[in-house]
Order: C-alpha cells, then sequence, then structure tokens
C-alpha cells in the first residue's frame, strides 16, 4: 500500500482563517533525509493532508523511516505571494512486514549416522531461515517430517531423533524429507533430504562371504571365500583356528566317489582278481537281488536297503568253495541303533547248514552297535579251541553314515578296516572246530537261514540298514593302498598355493579331506590363508547339487581362554549338472559268411570296423547373440561293454563267444562270458574297447543247420548311469555246397546273366510263348541266381580275407582294411566233359520269354532300375563287374577253378 497512516492525522492550522488565502493551507514541504514520500493537502480550508509513498517500500531494505514535515499557507493573493511557513514537525514512519518469502533451509542435503539397538536424543538438526523483515514472519516456527512411516520425529527447534531401536540386518539406511513453517504458517517450497545410515553394532565375526558358491563341473578348484575376513573390533588376539567343513554325507555313500560298479573299481584300483560280488545289479545271470530294495536313484550308484523282512539266498555256483586261511570280506554299510534293549543280532551275511542242522560257519553280523565276525573252522586233527568270534565297538556302526568295512582274515588273526583305517578287536572269543558233514551250506546275504532245528526253513537275524558293494574274495587279502583308493573320494577341500600361505599359518586335513582346520598368530595371516581355501570335485561327472559348508572359529586374547565369540556360518556349494555325453556305436550291421568260417580255430570276427565317440552338447555364446548350440566330442571312460546274443542263447557244445586274453594284456580290461553274450568291463578309455571288442569272435563246431546269428552291443559309463545306443549285428551264414551248385550253373551259361540292382516288382503277364514255365517265374529265378552270385562271391571274398586277417588279427586289430583291386583277370576255367550245348539251348528259350517281358515293361521299369537301360550283356557284365570291384578286396592272382 502507498498510504502512510500517521498517528496524529497530518493536519495543518492557519490563526488568519477564514481569510481566503491567508487562512488556508496550500502545501506540505518534507524536509531532510531523501525519502521515498510525498504529503499531499486534502482540504485547504481545514488543512487536512495525507502522506504517501512515492514508489515501492521495502520493509527488507528498510523497516522505519524519519524526517521532517512543515505545512505553507497560501499567502496575500491567488499568486501566492508572501506564504508563510509553519514549525517543523517530527514524522516517524515504520514499514509493515508482508509474509512474502518461504523458508528455506540453510543445507541442500544432510547426512547422518547412528548406531543399531541405540535411542538418541538427537541425531541431527536442520536449519531453516526466512527472508521476511518482521519477527512474525522473519522466525521459523515449526518442522515437520514429510515422509511417513518413518521411525524418526522432530522438534521445533530441528533436532531429529529415533524413535525405536534400528537394525542393522533390516535395514541399512534411511531417506527421509524435512519441510519447515515460519510463524505465518508459510511452508517451505522445498523440502531437505535427510539421509540417515544405521551401522551395526560391532560384532565379531565374518564378513564378506557369500552364502552359495557354484561350481561348475570341469573347472578344478574353486575359491569359496576370495573376500572374507575376521571383525574382531579392535580387541588384541594372541591366536585364531578356524575349522572347515564340507558336509556331504547325503551325496552318494558319504560324498562323490566314483559309482562304477565293484568289479571296475577293484581292477581299477588294482585288486586282486578272483572276488566274488554278492550284491550285483539284478539280471538275468543275477537274479538273486531282483527280490531285494534298491535305491538306485542316485547317480546310478547302487544301493540295497533292508528293513528287516527281506534277505537273499546266493546261488551255489557264485559263492566260492574255499576260502583258504586268507581272504577278503568288503562293503558299504550304513546302519543306525537298533530298536529295544536287548536287540537281535544283524546279519549282514552268513554262512549257515542248508538243512539238517543249524550250525554258522562264517558271517559277518552287528548286535548292540558292535560289529562281530563269525569263523568256525572245520575239524582238524588239532582237537582245540580256536579263535571263532572278532569283536569291534565304534561309533561308526551306528551313526546313520556310509561307512567302508574291509576285514581281512589271515587265520588266526583278523583285521578291520573302516574307511581305511585299521581296527583290532577288543575282544576275540574261542570256540570248537566245526565237525565234518556231507550237508550242504547256503550263502545268505541280509538274514541268516536256519534249514535245521525248525519245522519250517526260514530266514531269521535279518539286518535292518543299506548294503552296496559287498564282495567276497578267496585266497588273497586286500592291501592298505586298494582299500583306500576303494573308498577314496572325489570332492574335498583344497588349498590353491600352499606357499602363500605364510610361515606362521599351520594347517590339517582330515584323510577325507572333509575338514580343514588352520591356525595362526596374526589376524591378517588368517585372513589371507582362508581366502585360499578352495573346492574341488575330480570326477569328470560329478553328481549335481548343494555340498553345505560349516565355519567355526575360536580366538584366544592375552591372558585369557577365549575372550570374544566368534559366531558359526554356513554356506553351500552348488555343483552344477555337467553336460550328459551321447555314446555312440557304428560299423558294418550285417556279415555274410560262409559256414566253414565259424569253424576254424580263429572263429569270425564280429566287430571289425566298429567305432565308439562320445559328444556333448553345449552352448557357445561366441558365435551369436542370442546363443547357438554345438556338439563337441569328448573323451572319456568306459567301464563295461556287453556283447548279448539275441534270440536262442549259446549251445556250449556247439558255439561261443571269444575274446583272446591277449587282446586286454596292457588294459585295465577283463572279460566274463556265458550262454547269453560276453562282457567286457573295467574302466578304460574308449579306444582301449574299442581295440578289445574287435576281437570278439564267434565260433560254431556244427554250422549246417544255422542260417544266422544276431548280437547286440552296448557300452556303458558311471555304471549305467550314461549308456550308448544299441547296436544291432546280424550274420547271415552261407553253406559251401549251396556255394558250389550255384556257381557251377553261373558258369554254363555266363553269357545269358544279367545284374539286378535293385528289387524289381514283377507284374502278372500274358505270354503267348507255349515254355513250361511260366514268364513271371523265370523272371524270380533268374534274379534269384544273380542273388546267388553275388552272396557266392562275397562269401569266396571271404574266405580269403579270413585267411589273411586270421594272421594280422592281434597286431591290427584298430585299423581298417583298405579296399585294393587287381586290374589282372578274374579266371573260372569250367569242366569240359559237362554238356554245355544242352544247357544253352534250355537258357535260349527262357532269355527269349524274359527279353519280350521286358519289351512290354520297359516303360514301367525305365524310372525304377536305371542300370536295366542297356541292352547290350556284354556291357551289363562288365558294369555288374565294376560295381563288385568298389566293394571287394581281391589277391592279385585269385582263380577259381572247379
Amino acid at each position: 500500500m502507498d498510504t502512510v497512516l500517521l498517528d496524529p492525522p497530518l493536519v495543518a492550522l492557519d490563526k488568519d482563517a477564514p481569510v481566503p488565502y491567508a487562512g488556508e493551507i496550500c502545501a506540505f514541504k518534507i524536509h531532510g533525509q531523501e525519502a521515498p514520500f510525498e504529503a499531499v493537502v486534502l482540504n485547504r480550508t481545514s488543512g487536512e493532508g495525507v502522506l504517501r509513498a512515492r514508489g515501492h517500500v521495502d520493509c527488507e531494505l528498510q523497516k522505519e523511516y524519519t524526517f521532517v514535515i512543515q505545512a505553507y499557507d497560501c499567502g496575500a493573493g491567488a499568486n501566492g505571494a508572501g506564504w508563510k511557513k509553519s514549525h517543523k514537525a517530527v514524522v516517524h514512519i515504520q514499514v509493515d512486514d508482508v509474509n512474502e518469502f518461504a523458508p528455506v533451509f540453510r543445507e541442500s542435503v544432510y547426512h547422518a549416522t547412528l548406531t543399531e539397538a541405540k535411542i538418541y536424543d538427537s541425531i541431527l538438526q536442520v536449519e531453516a531461515w526466512d527472508q521476511d523483515c518482521s519477527p512474525q514472519y522473519s522466525q521459523i516456527c515449526n518442522y515437520e517430517i514429510a515422509t511417513p512411516d518413518t521411525p524418526f520425529a522432530i522438534d521445533r527447534n530441528g533436532n531429529i531423533r529415533n524413535t525405536e531401536r534400528l537394525s542393522y540386518d533390516k535395514q541399512q539406511h534411511y531417506k527421509i524429507m524435512v519441510t519447515a513453517y515460519d510463524c505465518g504458517q508459510k511452508r517451505a517450497a522445498d523440502s531437505v533430504p535427510v539421509h540417515i545410515d544405521v551401522k551395526p553394532v560391532c560384532k565379531p565375526g565374518w564378513q564378506g562371504w557369500n552364502k552359495r558358491v557354484d561350481y561348475e563341473p570341469g573347472t578344478g578348484s574353486k575359491q569359496l571365500f576370495p573376500k572374507m575376513h575376521l571383525e574382531t573390533c579392535g580387541g588384541p588376539l594372541s591366536s585364531v583356528r578356524v575349522m572347515v567343513e564340507l558336509q556331504t554325507s547325503h551325496i552318494g555313500k558319504g560324498c562323490d566317489r566314483e559309482t562304477y560298479s565293484e568289479k571296475s573299481l577293484q581292477k581299477l584300483c588294482g585288486a586282486a582278481s578272483g572276488s566274488t560280488d554278492l550284491l550285483p545289479a539284478p539280471s538275468v545271470a543275477t537274479n538273486w537281488t531282483a527280490s531285494l530294495l534298491t535305491d538306485s536313484g542316485r547317480d546310478s550308484d547302487l544301493i540295497f536297503r533292508f528293513d528287516g523282512r527281506q534277505a537273499a539266498n546266493v546261488p551255489d555256483r557264485v559263492v566260492p568253495q574255499n576260502l583258504t586261511d586268507q581272504f577278503t570280506i568288503a562293503t558299504w554299510m550304513k546302519h543306525g541303533p537298533s530298536p529295544g534293549l536287548r536287540a537281535e543280532k544283524e546279519t549282514l551275511l552268513c554262512n549257515s547248514d542248508k538243512t539238517e542242522m543249524n550250525r554258522h560257519h562264517y558271517s559277518l553280523y552287528v548286535h548292540n552297535c558292535r560289529l562281530v565276525f563269525l569263523l568256525r573252522r572245520d575239524f582238524t586233527q588239532m582237537d582245540t579251541f580256536r579263535p571263532a568270534e572278532f569283536h569291534w565297538k565304534l561309533d561308526q556302526i551306528c551313526d546313520k553314515e556310509w561307512h567302508y568295512y574291509v576285514i581281512n582274515v589271515e587265520f588266526p588273526t583278523v583285521t578291520l578296516f573302516v574307511d581305511g583305517m585299521t581296527y583290532e578287536p577288543y575282544l576275540v572269543t574261542d570256540d570248537w572246530p566245526i565237525h565234518p558233514s556231507q550237508i550242504d551250506v547256503q550263502l545268505t546275504v541280509g538274514a541268516c537261514w536256519q534249514g535245521g532245528e525248525v519245522t519250517t526253513p526260514r530266514f531269521t537275524q535279518y539286518f535292518r540298514g543299506s548294503l552296496s558293494g559287498l564282495t567276497i574274495r578267496p585266497g588273497k587279502i586286500e592291501t592298505q593302498k586298494v582299500i583306500s583308493c576303494l573308498q577314496a573320494c572325489k570332492e574335498g577341500l583344497d588349498i590353491n598355493s600352499l606357499e602363500s600361505l605364510g610361515k606362521g599359518i599351520k594347517f590339517h586335513f582330515n584323510p577325507a579331506q572333509s575338514v580343514l582346520v588352520m591356525e595362526g598368530e596374526d589376524l591378517e595371516s588368517v585372513n589371507m590363508a582362508l581366502t585360499k581355501v578352495s573346492y574341488i570335485n575330480s570326477r569328470q561327472f560329478p553328481t549335481p547339487g548343494l555340498r553345505k559348508l560349516h565355519i567355526s572359529t575360536t580366538v584366544q586374547c592375552f591372558g585369557e581362554d577365549t575372550c570374544i565369540s566368534i559366531p558359526d556360518i554356513k554356506a553351500v556349494v552348488m555343483v552344477l549338472p555337467p553336460s550328459e555325453p551321447r555314446i555312440t556305436i557304428t560299423g558294418v550291421e550285417r556279415l555274410v559268411q560262409l559256414a566253414d568260417d565259424f569253424t576254424t580255430p580263429a572263429g569270425v570276427v564280429l566287430f571289425k570296423d566298429i567305432r565308439i565317440i562320445s559328444t556333448v552338447t553345449k552352448t557357445d555364446a561366441d558365435f551369436t547373440a542370442a546363443h547357438r548350440l554345438g556338439v563337441l566330442e569328448v573323451m572319456h571312460n568306459l567301464d563295461y561293454c556287453d556283447v548279448l546274443v539275441i534270440g536262442e542263447e549259446l549251445n556250449p557244445e556247439e558255439e561261443s563267444l571269444e575274446i583272446h586274453h591277449s587282446s586286454l594284456i596292457g588294459k585295465h580290461l577283463d572279460a566274463t562270458n556265458s550262454t547269453s553274450g560276453i562282457s567286457v568291463y573295467g574302466v578304460d578309455s574308449m579306444l582301449h574297447y574299442e581295440q578289445a571288442i574287435r576281437q570278439v569272435r564267434y565260433r560254431n563246431w556244427r554250422p549246417a543247420g544255422l542260417l544266422e546269428r544276431k548280437f547286440r552291443l552296448s557300452c556303458s559309463e558311471l555304471n549305467g548311469r550314461y549308456t550308448s545306443n544299441e547296436f544291432n549285428l546280424e550274420v547271415s551264414v552261407v553253406h559251401s555246397s549251396e556255394a558250389v551248385e550255384h556257381v557251377n550253373h553261373m558258369v554254363a551259361q555266363p553269357q545269358y546273366m544279367r545284374p539286378v540292382h535293385h528289387p524289381l516288382m514283377v507284374h502278372t503277364l500274358n505270354s503267348n510263348h507255349n515254355s513250361g514255365t511260366p514268364p513271371a517265374a523265370t523272371v524270380v529265378i533268374v534274379m534269384c541266381i544273380a542273388a546267388l552270385v553275388v552272396i557266392v562271391v562275397l562269401g569266396i571274398y571271404r574266405i580269403h580275407t579270413t585267411n589273411q586277417d586270421g594272421s594280422k588279427s592281434d597286431e591290427d586289430g584298430g585299423k581298417e582294411a583298405e579296399m585294393d583291386w587287381d586290374d589282372s583277370t578274374l579266371t573260372i576255367t569250367v569242366n569240359p566233359m559237362e554238356n554245355i550245348d544242352a544247357a544253352q539251348k534250355e537258357d535260349e528259350a527262357r532269355e527269349e520269354e524274359l527279353e519280350e517281358e521286358e519289351d512290354e515293361d520297359e516303360d514301367e521299369l525305365a524310372g525304377e532300375n536305371s542300370s536295366a537301360d542297356s541292352e547290350d550283356s556284354g556291357e551289363e557284365e562288365e558294369t555288374e563287374a565294376h560295381n563288385i570291384k568298389g566293394k571287394l578286396e581281391w589277391d592279385h592272382h585269385t582263380t577259381l577253378q572247379y
């Protein structure tokens, strides 16, 4: 506003009133400072005036003004001459404020830090100001937190405090918006952000570690804690002890081990031969385990579960008849405490009388968490007590974990190995020998057979637990090295770069490398050493899944046993699934052999050109952005290849499948055969398996009634975890008498034979020729003769090549024969005494009928048989010879004579 409200009002009086001019007020004049005001006369007679601002007046620039004002009359006349002025009056003006400015914060952003679990009176103070000049509008009367639902509050002075105890684990950072109001209730135009960080209470413990570590198969050793360090809150330490434990009890039989069959593993570890697998995979030949409960869903690791109701009688043909004074019993066992206070015996293995009596000759059983081995020797001339029962009391027997048990018997000494560690029996009891008798014995797994002294023979003393790989080997005991190899874990903890650990670090692994203990006096050295701890899995195809990690720490201070407590940490190693290999077997699927070939000592080589390869499918991100699948050939081992007979089993009196022992020398391979086929087993390379399979031969001493034999080849890796395709081979037999008859017939009329390269569909035709043989039958006869000629030629070739291959097969089993051809003429000498003219006349008549039929069906057959276009029989014979030339290998001096 521009009008000044004066108190008292602006009025000037002149005593000359009411005289015109002399008694009137004509003007007011301001003296002094250059005040932005002016005085205006409102009424000359009454002398009233008003004081107004000449321009903008701003309180923020000047709050008060003081100046002098005088009044002037109008003088003596209209011209204003002789005017007079009044005395001076002092005017004080105070500019009233208007709330035109909003509060403004002095900082654009505020930061504060507080410790968790603590209540603060003031975390920090924010401050705002206002440009208005008056106390009413320039003062900040209130602050407010604009962010809803925060654990903070603010007072009138801008002090921020927390309203509850904050947790670092729950939230580490808060951002709130704060605004301000002046006393005129004008709000700040812009709220200010306040950042509050919550820091944890200094808790001793490990920091900088990940709860999950992914492991890619085939990558070797991977660090588990590359950035982990121990926070001790500044306390002086004298030593630190850290124990890292890898928990793998849920993987396979306690950890990731090779899952090959027991025979293959023993061959791989160099165990003595002659062991008998008492718990093999159920099959036609090993059907006594078919009724047992199996748990084979773990990476093809064959496990048998016994719940107190299952047992199996091992056939007599499998049981070793004479254990001798030295033998070995080995098994994997997982067993827990037996129910009841006085638990019964739980039998793993028992050899007892089959009938009449109930004598136990030898057995292995668990009784009240004690492992007992019973061995009753036969009666000899020495009628004395002998060691008969050997007792071991171990925690491993009832801890519900997998352990590998090996009992080495060197009578009268018996030694137990558990997971490679040696244990002597704590108790050995003697007993009388068993008197000899003619009673048969029965070997049983999972219980003991009671065949005598009861009305009904039955199983007793059932086992409750899990078994795998139960074997018995007579005549030899197992060495410590082989036992360690058979139960070795393929995964564990490792240390990268032992040289970088430092001199002050001590470390120790358990035998399975699942537990690592590290000790040191310097905290930094311990932190550095722990970053070197890694996980390694040496299997090419490891078992995927989680492995748990548990880390416990003990800290000692100077003069104290323990000063601070370090919480244990738990993490996991995730082993990712490996790329699954695809094993492929390729080769010739059909063989044609003369019957005489099967009677030779060398027999017939079945899989001469067999090839075994393995491929994996991978995603390669280097090709395109969208990723493209790539198939890569990989090399890995196999553990068995089976050659099975399709159809009737082999008759041992007439035929056999054989493989020379020399083919297995220098390889980790062995072979077994039966009437159903032959099996090559052992952990070895695909190349060695190829070389061995190429030496499998089939012999038949009486091939007269044999027309064909079919075989099937399949291979496996990791005990059936990865299997190949089923490669089928068909062997056709050509008998010598048939070959001679058809060769003679072919030689008599060579000029009339036409090669047939493709099967033709023969239609019924009306022929005008008077012939004893129908035209359709004539075509069939000619085609059959041509096919037999080809088969005979192949058979003759096989006779020749078999004689050559017999001397080279052991040296060149893995090489493929090259196909050669001699330019010399194939000569066939005919018996001159045979009546050729009669045969020629008969075939001329047949040839005329055949040519007429071909003329009628020429258009129909033109698209089906390209080689039938030529009418020149000489050219057709040359074509046939050329086709055979590309497929067969001939000696440079081959001559057939009859």
